[in-house]
């Protein structure tokens, strides 16, 4: 009998040494409804798991606002998500080693413009014309901003030193567009044709007092500031990426303006960029020109050094992002619909820089995903070891993570 508990205590060890999923179904993603809480990828061999384990939709966040933040006590790391109550959308976190899911918020109104302030362990966050931020240990929340009735405008960043938030105020034109035409495809060239006043704009977190930074007669946003840089502000030209130079930063402490990336030729195209983890590299989509040529692209904001990663049609994704250490990359893949109209281009894929190309491997395949409701929105998790990205496969929105490592 001793015999037997060696041999059983010994062949569980080998299956934890090396990673092994034997009791993990292999199983098409979205096939079934529900899905089982994790599961292996049959076309991709990949681990993939539920991070909130509650019921009712769930939302992670948008690809460049970080949802990380370290667990009380070093147990781990936190998300911050989006979870529906029925009381709206409030928010939650979810310990990403222990699956443990408690919530934040408790109020009513539709949130927005969520931050996590790692260094403040607070999430910053607007409902109507008010700031608050909740403590993550213990959701006690403050009050930290009301926008004066002359300049309702929205939160969308806070700087590297945690004390100066950004965002944008356009002129009330805007809004009226938005409530006539709340379709995407109805208000996006409208409000870009229209020429709207839009200004730049900080408040700082402990006085309350608001700065106008930057102002222009068109439409700005996806505004972001350096993780590293407190003065360093980056922000777009909104519209028709192919009619716009679209990237721009702007030095807050000096008002000092600078484009990043000039079109060189007919219907190129740059958007939806991001910063590297170290502040150094904005990374966008380059298209040369729109739709036929694909390259993930950076920028040296230190002294200008330009990259191009070259990919195939299929590789193309609607949002791109980088590992914590700067060696990988991923990406949500898109519909046939999109702008890289790819006929196999519904994955979640991982990255690996070759000289000048990606090297691309399948993760999730996303075939039972609608991509036009719900984009993907991937996040490499702290440790590197696994893709974060939001799906409605299950016939709702939920968050998973997918494991970079193949499981044996």
């Amino acid at each position: 009998m001793k015999l037997l508990e060696i041999t059983i205590t010994a062949l569980f060890s080998l299956f934890v040494a090396h990673g092994l999923d034997a009791q993990l179904p292999v199983l098409e993603t979205g096939a079934q409804k529900p899905m089982p809480p994790e599961w292996i990828d049959k076309d991709t061999g990949h681990r993939v798991k539920r991070l909130a384990d509650r019921e009712g939709p769930n939302r992670s966040f948008y690809f460049h606002n970080n949802p990380f933040i370290a667990a009380p006590g070093g147990k781990g790391e936190l998300m911050v998500f989006y979870g529906s109550t029925d009381k709206g959308m409030q928010l939650f976190t979810v310990n990403l080693q222990t699956l443990e899911v408690n919530q934040l918020t408790d109020s009513p109104g539709r949130k927005s413009g969520e931050i996590v302030a790692v260094k403040r362990r607070e999430v910053f966050y607007q409902v109507q014309d008010s700031v608050f931020a909740t403590k993550v240990d213990d959701s006690s929340t403050r009050l930290v901003y009301v926008f004066p009735d002359d300049f309702k405008a929205g939160i969308t960043t806070l700087n590297a030193d945690e004390r100066q938030l950004a965002g944008t105020w356009a002129g009330p034109e805007k809004r009226a567009i938005y409530e006539k035409y709340p379709a995407k495809g109805d208000y996006f060239n409208r409000i870009f044709e229209a020429k709207i006043p839009h200004t730049l704009f900080t408040v700082d977190v402990e006085t309350g007092e608001l700065k106008k930074i930057h102002s222009e007669n068109t439409w700005l946003g996806h505004i972001q500031f350096s993780p590293t840089d407190p003065a360093l502000l980056m922000f777009c030209h909104e519209g028709p990426w192919h009619e716009v130079d679209r990237i721009w930063n702007i030095d807050i402490s000096t008002g000092e303006v600078k484009k990043v990336h000039e079109r060189t030729v007919y219907r190129e195209i740059a958007g939806h960029e991001f910063w590297s983890p170290d502040g150094s590299t904005i990374w966008y989509d380059l298209q040369v020109p729109r739709g036929e040529t694909f390259y993930l692209a950076g920028y040296n904001v230190k002294n200008g050094k330009k990259t191009r990663y070259q990919m195939d049609r299929n590789e193309w994704s609607i949002h791109f992002n980088i590992s914590p250490d700067q060696r990988l990359f991923c990406g949500d893949g898109g519909d046939p619909t999109q702008v890289a109209k790819a006929e196999d281009g519904m994955w979640i894929y991982l990255f690996r820089p070759r000289k000048g190309r990606f090297r691309s491997e399948k993760l999730v395949n996303m075939k039972h995903h609608g991509y036009r409701p719900l984009e993907p929105n991937v996040h490499f998790t702290p440790d590197g070891k696994w893709i974060v990205f939001r799906a409605d496969f299950e016939g709702e929105s939920q968050v998973y993570a997918v494991e970079i490592q193949k499981s044996k």
